[in-house]
């Protein structure tokens, strides 16, 4: 018998008091939650630009690492594209290990520990979400909240997909959108005079001279460390930190906890921005043939601090013809429905994706089009008809090809402004062929035969060469998180799945 991780031991002692009737579903998931998180594990180590790995040598058997010191990993062949769990051991100077935190400990490189705490949290947590699952059911959701519930193993490529530092098994099951919870958001007063508002904020959210903003409960308890007045129930995204009221708009919420990568909250500067970005968005989803709408901020409010601050959103439901059967999808979700395993399926879908975020970048704007992020409007049989994007704190916007093509250049400031062709490849080359592409497809030979088909159809502009001829760009995540005090992104190139 596997000998648990310290984690997975903590995790169950937690479940006993809380749920102990998924105990025995916990523990049935821990040996393909292990599997998981190795892949992925498996997956930086072969491709990401790890100071302690010197070499690379791939032969029939597979990939054998050379490490600084002398020693020697081995593992099966790496497919960065893969999302099935394909790792179930790897062996360093003949000694086999079957659990990425042991893996993790063992290969004893600087930062190695901390991140190997973080590994075994990602087994722990991802045995968890899987062990709270009805049956599949196939039939199409209906609410927006519902889709987003089906994503139940977070990060397709990120070791670190579930883990969530700071949360107790409670709460991991209060609050994580794969458990399906009902949230009760509250509401913090603060006086109109001491806060930053961007947009409109609604009357339902003032009290006279006070702003009342919507407070996670998480983020009450664990950093304001108050109580805050019940305001309403909501359901989680998959982002966690934002909720879909029903009937109403998406909320966005301060959450000043790390999840996979960094800190989750809303910065001041992105809330002045917030209403400048929504409209330019508007204008410029206007020039994409009917093809990508852009979901409206309707308000956003901070108390000048990014841990008490929120944002509303429009649902992405908004731009569903729901009368003729449409739905709006995350494309993070595309992967538990059967879509995907039609080669036309995947290129037609593949074809509209690049053709918008192709003619935005040809524009100047890069955008961060990642699962999350971008939303596909699927007709009553699937059939990929335009996108929805929403989150727009992240995209990078270029004034000197807003200039070129006769865009006015909005007033922006910050990281999100750069005329940087690398920079702004990367973030659409990373975010949506290397990230949600790559998701939706599965595999390389999946991913290269969908892109294939759809290149042909493209303009043949600098940007699709760029795509065509060059490694994928892709965030080297298992590098950053073992780099700290490195600010900003680090990255790498992967294998072209067109070459």
């Amino acid at each position: 018998m596997h000998r648990p991780h310290p984690a997975e031991s903590e995790v169950a002692d937690e479940l006993a008091g809380v749920r102990p009737g998924l105990l025995p579903r916990y523990d049935a998931e821990l040996s393909g939650a292990r599997a998981a998180v190795l892949t992925r594990l498996w997956r930086a180590l072969a491709h990401e630009p790890l100071p302690w790995i010197t070499g690379r040598e791939r032969s029939p058997d597979g990939l054998t690492l050379r490490l600084a010191d002398g020693r020697r990993l081995h593992g099966p062949a790496a497919d960065p594209y893969a999302t099935a769990a394909y790792v179930n051991s790897v062996r360093l100077d003949g000694v086999t290990y079957d659990h990425p935190a042991r893996l993790m400990t063992g290969l004893a490189v600087p930062h190695g520990a901390d991140f190997a705490a973080e590994l075994g949290h990602s087994v722990a947590s991802l045995a968890l979400s899987r062990a709270g699952q009805g049956a599949r059911v196939d039939e199409w959701p209906v609410a927006d909240w519902e889709w987003e519930q089906r994503v139940v193993d977070g990060h397709p490529y990120h070791p670190n997909c579930r883990s969530r530092p700071g949360f107790s098994v409670a709460e991991q099951l209060a609050y994580g959108p794969e458990h399906r919870p009902v949230v009760e958001l509250g509401t913090v007063p603060v006086a109109a005079r001491e806060c930053l508002v961007s947009g409109e904020w609604p009357d339902e959210l003032r009290d006279g001279g006070r702003l009342l903003l919507p407070l996670h409960p998480w983020q009450a308890a664990h950093v304001l460390k108050r109580s805050c007045e019940g305001w309403r129930a909501a359901h989680p995204l998959m982002s966690l930190r934002t909720l879909a009221l029903p009937g109403g708009p998406h909320v966005k919420t301060a959450l000043s906890a790390r999840l996979t990568s960094s800190v989750r909250d809303i910065s001041v500067h992105s809330v002045g921005l917030s209403a400048t970005l929504s409209s330019f968005a508007q204008s410029l989803a206007a020039r994409s043939d009917g093809l990508l709408h852009v979901t409206r901020t309707l308000g956003a409010a901070t108390a000048d601090s990014p841990d008490l601050a929120a944002v509303l959103r429009e649902s992405p439901q908004t731009y569903a013809a729901t009368d003729s059967g449409e739905r709006v999808v995350p494309v993070g979700a595309l992967a538990t429905t059967t879509l995907p395993e039609s080669p036309s399926w995947l290129a037609d879908f593949t074809r509209l994706t690049l053709t918008v975020g192709l003619r935005l970048l040809e524009l100047g704007v890069a955008l961060e089009a990642h699962g999350q992020n971008l939303l596909v409007v699927l007709s009553r049989t699937g059939a990929p008809l335009r996108l929805v994007y929403r989150d727009l704190a992240d995209i990078r916007v270029s004034p000197a090809r807003l200039t070129r093509n006769g865009i006015p250049v909005p007033e922006l400031t910050g990281r999100i402004v750069t005329d940087d062709v690398t920079a702004l490849r990367r973030k659409l080359f990373g975010s949506l062929v290397a990230g949600a592409l790559a998701g939706t497809a599965g595999s390389a030979p999946a991913l290269g035969a969908a892109l294939e088909t759809a290149v042909r159809d493209l303009p043949r502009t600098p940007e699709l060469a760029a795509l065509v001829a060059e490694p994928l760009p892709t965030k080297a995540l298992t590098l950053m998180r073992m780099s700290p005090g490195v600010a900003g992104d680090q990255w790498t190139g992967l294998p072209n799945p067109l070459r």
